[in-house]
């Protein structure tokens, strides 16, 4: 085993960067480029191998907006399932679909692969390009399916109850989800990058360094996210095995 990667548990990927929102604070903005999704099948052969060599304990699949692509979510979703894998997340916006039998199916199938949390991006900033009530139709048919978890997952530019227009409009659209049986998840506080850097830079101190908060310490990885076009550490799923690529990263 790969020292580096002793406390390795958790796989996520990135399942595609396309999206059907223009958020003003994301931070994956301008890797569109990147292939458009991931492959299912290659996904789910990468997380048993890994799983057999690391005690993997969640498997989370984003974007992007995954479910521009949910065969493929099912099918990484199905994997981490089968190899026991305690937490099978997914973060959505909820509106992959305007269609209310797309939505309703979509969640049930989602359940059925074995995703058991959802967290959905509902905030001030999809928002402002994505209609809210296909992502209460989502959530809706999550809350009557059982063994699955879902919670909003706002972005905030400082948190709940902060004094700017974002935050405001982000705490009265989480309210509406919490009346509905919808909990919120503390979601994520932004950070500098991406459109967020671009847009939103009156939020943000010059003189200061913000850190990625997804940033670990590269000689204890705890998780690995596998890229849209199966890149990994410099190798690349499609054309290598996984356990190669892991064992011949060093850190650097």
């Amino acid at each position: 085993m790969n020292r580096c990667l002793t406390n390795l548990c958790r796989i996520e990927f990135p399942v595609t960067y396309r999206c059907n929102g223009r958020c003003i604070h994301c931070s994956e903005a301008g890797r569109r480029g990147i292939s458009a999704h991931i492959d299912g099948d290659i996904a789910a052969k990468a997380i048993k191998r890994v799983a057999s060599e690391y005690k993997i304990t969640s498997v989370m699949t984003f974007g992007g907006e995954p479910l521009l692509y949910p065969e493929d979510v099912y099918k990484i979703h199905s994997a981490a399932r089968d190899c026991c894998v305690a937490s099978r997340e997914i973060i959505t916006n909820g509106c992959f679909s305007r269609d209310c039998a797309v939505l309703r199916s979509t969640a049930r199938r989602l359940a059925e692969s074995g995703c058991n949390r959802v967290l959905l991006s509902v905030d001030a900033f999809h928002q402002k390009t994505l209609p809210i009530e296909p992502a209460k139709i989502f959530a809706e048919e999550l809350l009557g399916i059982s063994g699955v978890t879902v919670k909003t997952n706002p972005a905030w530019i400082s948190g709940r109850g902060a004094d700017n227009p974002y935050d405001a409009v982000t705490e009265r659209l989480v309210s509406e989800f919490e009346k509905m049986g919808v909990p919120s998840a503390k979601g994520n506080v932004i950070f500098p990058a991406g459109n967020a850097k671009k847009y939103l830079a009156e939020y943000f101190d010059p003189e200061k360094e913000y850190v990625n908060p997804y940033e670990e310490d590269p000689h204890d990885v705890k998780s690995i996210s596998i890229d849209p076009d199966g890149g990994i550490f410099g190798g690349n799923i499609y054309r290598t095995d996984i356990i190669k690529i892991l064992d011949g990263y060093t850190g650097e």
